[in-house]
């Protein structure tokens, strides 16, 4: 019997459908060709192009795991594993996707007006149109009970000001999914970023996700008509939902991004010689491989059981931040241990191994951070909340 493959220990590709699998495939052949050439120049340049928007609109990757208005209506499996696969080539890029597709383009489709819907989601799926998530603050982070943005009512319009950090895709966006306290909680906001008030500023110096456009939004009265508020939900419970998306996709997209760690690793390793045989030969070499390989398709079957229960509507947000939690922890350690393995080349962006390392640092604080995981599961475990 042949031995299995080392990039596929488990043989997880073939409990995917055939779907998925194509999926998969055609994702990552984008990845190979119009990715990993290009990203460790946009990395060290602090740029996102711009064009890939639409490319990923032709791809059918923009909001696929939702039906109608030109989305694809994809399952959440084959949504997680674009995820695994574009994270494979960079988190930024996957996080643009998330962005666009979790946080931007659902809460349009599940709380927006059929005008609303009809107006931005088709134009968003194919890239055409950029939409960014304002619901992190200054002073507002794990804690968005305590939002300053407020939205006040004037005639039949309303009246928005407060201000937003860290605002992934904000100043390419033209469109934002503004959240603001109003007097009956707090209400999303469809607000055109063309709007007089409305700035955005690019967050410069960034270490991390440097391939992803990352902004401060300010609202400084910005009048925005009735109906661009969302009239299907009130309340936190909307933002938090659009989290649990965007959170799904991340336990996923970390695989990816390990995965490629271990890949980078393993090809380094069989190849580098030293002391007259490879690095592979040795027996520290081979008991980090054997557990970065351990870690990597742990996570993978983790995250597809997760996609599994989600496609059944029995995912709950608690399973999802053991996803999250675990899974970027998982690629974390295997990202650091890679950089070892690789010596100095282990800190050039000749090698993908140090970028994905400082991205994973950012990962693993956004979309709810590792210790805001940890309390939600502490929570789901005894049932007492201990975040206050």
């Amino acid at each position: 019997m042949a031995r299995p493959d080392p990039r596929d220990f488990l043989g997880i590709e073939k409990l995917l459908s055939d779907e998925e699998r194509m999926i998969a495939h055609t994702v990552r052949e984008f990845v190979t060709d119009r990715i990993l050439p290009e990203v460790a120049g946009w990395f060290e340049r602090g740029e996102f192009p711009r064009e890939l928007a639409t490319e990923f609109g032709e791809l059918g990757l923009l909001g696929m795991h939702l039906s109608g208005y030109g989305c694809a209506g994809l399952n959440a499996v084959s949504y997680g594993t674009a995820c695994l696969e574009l994270e494979a080539g960079d988190s930024g890029l996957r996080s643009f996707v998330s962005v666009q597709g979790s946080l931007a383009m659902f809460p349009i489709w599940k709380y927006g007006s059929e005008e609303q819907k009809q107006e931005w989601l088709p134009r968003m799926a194919a890239g055409e149109v950029i939409g960014c998530f304002g619901l992190t603050e200054p002073d507002a982070g794990s804690d968005p009970a305590g939002m300053r943005t407020v939205a006040r009512r004037d005639g039949s319009d309303w009246v928005l000001n407060g201000t937003k950090m860290w605002i992934t895709n904000g100043s390419i966006a033209d469109v934002a999914i503004v959240w603001a306290r109003a007097d009956e909680g707090v209400r999303g906001f469809i607000v055109d970023t063309k709007t007089p008030g409305f700035t955005a500023n690019t967050v410069r110096h960034k270490m991390s996700l440097r391939a992803s456009v990352t902004s401060e939004l300010v609202l400084d009265n910005v009048r925005v008509p009735g109906d661009a508020v969302l009239p299907g939900i009130v309340g936190l419970k909307g933002p938090l939902s659009c989290l649990n998306e965007a959170r799904f996709g991340i336990l996923f997209g970390a695989v990816g991004a390990a995965r490629s760690c271990y890949e980078a690793a393993l090809d380094y390793t069989l190849t580098r010689t030293q002391f007259g045989k490879p690095l592979a030969a040795f027996q520290l070499t081979q008991s980090k491989l054997a557990d970065m390989l351990i870690r990597v398709n742990r996570a993978h079957l983790l995250a597809l059981h997760l996609g599994r229960l989600k496609d059944a509507g029995e995912l709950t947000p608690a399973q999802i931040s053991f996803g999250k939690k675990d899974n970027v922890a998982q690629a974390l350690h295997v990202a650091r241990e890679a950089r070892a393995m690789l010596g100095a080349n282990g800190i050039t962006l000749e090698y993908p191994v140090i970028r994905h390392m400082n991205n994973l640092e950012s990962v693993y604080t956004y979309e709810g951070t590792n210790e805001v995981h940890t309390l939600v599961l502490g929570q789901s475990i005894t049932g007492i909340g201990a975040f206050k």
